[in-house]
């Protein structure tokens, strides 16, 4: 897919929203990807799986014995992804605030993992997984994610392949722009900031 089959893909489903909006990370952004509204339409969400799968180098894509996911984004997406690659689909979760393995899953010592998000913009999440997944045993070769808000600037500390790369601007709280500044910040994620 290319990047305007992409970006049509998050317009058709109403998922690119504009506004003032917290993210995961803690920063601001006037843009927000609300991945849930891409993933809603089962085929869509293959269509996306299938064109990330297609990314991932031959070598890497032959090693994959299982892909894991964060909840909450990464459940959709992680699920189309092990679909897509005929692998089974995990996914990690915090209800403590760690995230960890539940609900019986359980990885093999060495099995080798692709870790999929849906959106990484600082990486914290998406290196949090990471590091249960190899509490857990299993080692991550690679990382996808629908979108890298960080336009190839996060440092996962594995090789990364996301489907597009965006750099919308994000900000701390204390520098924020007037017009952002000027209205209340919404919090759309999964993720307590």
């Amino acid at each position: 897919m290319t990047e305007d089959e992409i970006l049509s893909e998050f317009r058709a489903a109403e998922a690119l929203l504009e506004g003032h909006f917290l993210l995961s990370s803690g920063r601001h952004s006037a843009y927000y990807l609300q991945c849930a509204r891409l993933l809603m339409n089962p085929e869509r969400a293959s269509r996306i799986a299938v064109a990330i799968a297609q990314k991932l180098p031959r070598d890497i894509r032959s090693q994959i014995e299982v892909v894991v996911s964060p909840a909450m984004g990464g459940i959709i997406i992680g699920h189309e992804m092990g679909r897509a690659l005929s692998v089974d689909a995990l996914f990690v979760e915090r209800p403590e605030g760690v995230f960890g393995l539940r609900r019986g899953f359980a990885l093999k010592e060495g099995q080798k993992v692709l870790m999929v998000e849906d959106v990484v913009t600082t990486g914290l999440s998406s290196r949090e997984a990471i590091k249960a997944i190899e509490d857990a045993g299993g080692e991550v070769i690679a990382a996808a994610s629908i979108v890298d808000r960080s336009a190839g600037s996060v440092d996962l500390g594995v090789p990364f392949f996301p489907l597009i790369e965006l750099n919308f601007p994000t900000y701390a709280p204390d520098e924020l722009p007037p017009e952002l500044a000027a209205s209340e910040a919404v919090k759309p994620g999964s993720r307590k900031a």
